[in-house]
C-alpha cells in the first residue's frame, strides 16, 4: 500500500523534494568521512595524538558506519525506512556535538564511533526510500545523483575541513552538522511518507561479528606501521579478524533471517560491485590521507591552502561520476570500470614524482586530479551494476552491502597507506617524502591490478532494461 502512495508522490513531483532532503543528509555523512583529513595535523597537535590515534580518528567513523550498515538496511526493511532514518539522523547529530566538544583523543574517537552508528542507520534507510519513491528512468537519474554525492561530498569535505580548521577551528568541522541535522530532522516527517515495515528477526550477532572482524583487521593493519608485519600485535589481530569472518559466514548460514544472504552475496553483480567499491574508496581516502599529511607536514601548507588545492580534485570526482553514469548506459559497466581504474593508476603513478624541493602544483595536483577523474566513474559503476541486478525484495540489503564496502574500503585504505608511509608520518621524522612516495606507489599498483581484475569480474553488457526502462516495486 505504502509503495503506491510513494510512487504517487514521485509522479506528482514531490519525489524530488524527498531526493533533495535525503541527499543533504547523505552529503553530511560523506563530508564527515574526509572533513577531518585536513584537520588531522591540528587535531594531533591540540589533543597530543600520535600517528596511530590520528589514523583511528579517520577509521573509527568509517568502521562503525560500514560494519553496521547492513544491520541498518535490515532495520529499514523491518521497522520502516522513515523511522530508521530519523533514529540515525538524531544519533548522528548528537554524536557530532560530542566530537566538537571533545577535549581528548578518547572522547573524539568515541564520538566518531557514535557518528558511524548513526550514519549506518541513516544511509541505507535513505537509499531504500529513494529506490521505492522513484521508478524507471527517474530512478536511474536519482541513483546517479546519489552516487555522485559520494565523490563530491568526500572531496568537498577536504575543502570544508581546511576552511573551518583555518577559521573557527577544527571543532567546527563537527559543529556544522548540528544545525543541518536539526533542519533535516524537522523536514523528514513532512516530506517522507511513512512506509510499513516487514516484521522479521534481526541478526544482531552477525552485525557485531562483521564489525568486530573488520575492527581487528584495521587494528592489525595500523599496528603493522610501528610494530612491523611479524609482531604479535600485528599478527594476532589479523588472525582474529580471519577467524571472526569465518564464524560470520557459518552464523549467516544457520540463522533464519541472516544479515547477508549467501545467495545475495554470491551473485556476480554483487561481488563485482563490492570489489569495485572497496578498491575505489580505499584509493580515494588513501590518496587524501597521504596528500593532506604530505602537504602539511613536508611542504608546510596551512590547512586552508591544503583544502583549496583539493578543489580541482573535488571537481574531477564529480565530472568523472557524471561521465561514468552516461557511459554505463551506452557501453555497459565493464569497460567503464576497467578504464576508471586504469586512469586512477596513471594518476597515482604521476603523484609519485613528489619531492620536498618540487612544487605540489606541478607534481601532486595533476596526478591527483587525474586519479580522481578515474575514481568517480568507479563509484557509479559499483552502485549501478549491483542495484540493477538485484531482486526488488533485496534492495535494502544489497544497498547495505555495497555501502558497507564503500566505508570498509575507506577504513582499510587509510590503515594500509598510514602503515606504508609510517616512516614519514612519525612526528619530527627526517624521512621527508620517502614514506609518502611508497604509499603512492602502492596506490598506483593496486589501481592497475584492479583494472585487470575488473576486466574479468564486472558483468558484461549494459544494465538490464528493467532497471533503466521501468521500475520494480509494483509487484509488492
Amino acid at each position: 500500500m505504502s509503495l503506491d502512495t510513494t510512487s504517487a508522490t514521485a509522479r506528482t513531483g514531490g519525489g524530488w523534494a524527498v531526493l533533495v532532503l535525503l541527499c543533504l543528509a547523505q552529503f553530511m555523512l560523506i563530508v564527515d568521512i574526509t572533513v577531518v583529513q585536513v584537520a588531522l595535523p591540528t587535531i594531533g597537535a591540540d589533543l597530543a595524538l600520535g600517528r596511530e590515534s590520528l589514523t583511528w580518528v579517520v577509521t573509527t567513523y568509517t568502521l562503525c558506519f560500514g560494519g553496521l550498515m547492513v544491520l541498518g538496511g535490515r532495520l529499514a526493511d523491518s521497522l520502516g525506512a522513515r523511522r530508521t532514518l530519523l533514529a540515525g539522523l538524531g544519533l548522528f547529530t548528537v554524536a557530532s556535538l560530542v566530537c566538537g566538544l571533545a577535549g581528548s583523543g578518547g572522547v573524539l574517537i568515541a564520538g566518531r564511533a557514535l557518528q558511524g552508528v548513526g550514519a549506518a542507520l541513516l544511509s541505507p534507510a535513505a537509499l531504500a526510500v529513494i529506490t521505492s519513491t522513484f521508478h524507471g528512468e527517474r530512478r536511474g537519474r536519482a541513483l546517479g545523483v546519489w552516487a555522485a554525492i559520494g565523490g563530491t561530498g568526500a572531496a568537498l569535505g577536504v575543502l570544508l575541513g581546511g576552511v573551518l580548521t583555518a577559521g573557527p577551528g577544527w571543532a567546527w568541522a563537527f559543529f556544522v552538522n548540528v544545525p543541518i541535522g536539526v533542519l533535516v530532522l524537522a523536514a523528514v516527517p513532512v516530506v517522507v511518507p511513512p512506509a510499513a515495515g516487514r516484521r522479521e528477526r534481526l541478526d544482531i550477532p552477525g552485525a557485531v561479528m562483521v564489525t568486530v572482524a573488520t575492527g581487528l583487521l584495521i587494528y592489525g593493519l595500523v599496528a603493522a606501521g610501528d610494530a612491523g608485519w611479524t609482531a604479535a600485535g600485528t599478527v594476532l589481530p589479523l588472525a582474529g579478524a580471519l577467524v571472526m569472518y569465518v564464524l560470520f559466514v557459518i552464523v549467516e548460514k544457520s540463522v533464519r533471517s541472516p544479515l547477508m544472504r549467501a545467495e545475495t552475496l554470491a551473485r556476480r553483480p554483487v561481488i563485482s560491485g563490492t570489489f569495485v567499491m572497496l578498491v575505489a574508496t580505499g584509493l580515494m581516502l588513501g590518496l587524501f590521507f597521504l596528500s593532506s599529511l604530505y602537504l602539511q607536514h613536508v611542504l608546510r601548507f596551512s590547512a586552508l591552502e591544503t583544502g583549496l588545492i583539493f578543489l580541482p580534485v573535488a571537481v574531477a570526482i564529480t565530472v568523472g561520476a557524471q561521465a561514468g553514469g552516461r557511459l554505463i548506459g551506452r557501453l555497459g559497466g565493464r569497460p567503464v570500470a576497467v578504464a576508471a581504474f586504469a586512469v586512477t593508476a596513471a594518476g597515482a603513478a604521476l603523484m609519485t614524482r613528489i619531492s620536498p624541493d618540487a612544487s605540489a602544483y606541478t607534481t601532486l595536483l595533476p596526478g591527483f586530479t587525474l586519479a580522481a577523474l578515474g575514481i568517480g566513474p568507479a563509484f557509479v559503476t559499483a552502485t549501478t551494476t549491483t542495484m540493477a541486478n538485484v531482486p526488488p525484495g533485496e534492495n535494502g540489503v544489497a544497498a547495505g552491502v555495497i555501502n558497507t564496502f564503500h566505508e570498509l574500503g575507506g577504513s582499510i585504505g587509510v590503515a594500509v597507506v598510514s602503515t606504508v608511509a609510517a616512516a614519514s608520518l612519525a612526528p619530527g621524522s627526517g624521512a621527508g617524502a620517502a614514506g609518502f612516495v611508497d604509499g603512492l606507489v602502492l596506490c598506483a599498483v593496486v589501481a592497475g591490478v584492479a583494472a585487470v581484475v575488473a576486466l574479468g569480474l564486472v558483468p558484461p553488457g549494459k544494465p538490464p532494461a528493467a532497471f533503466v526502462g521501468h521500475g520494480h516495486g509494483h509487484g509488492h
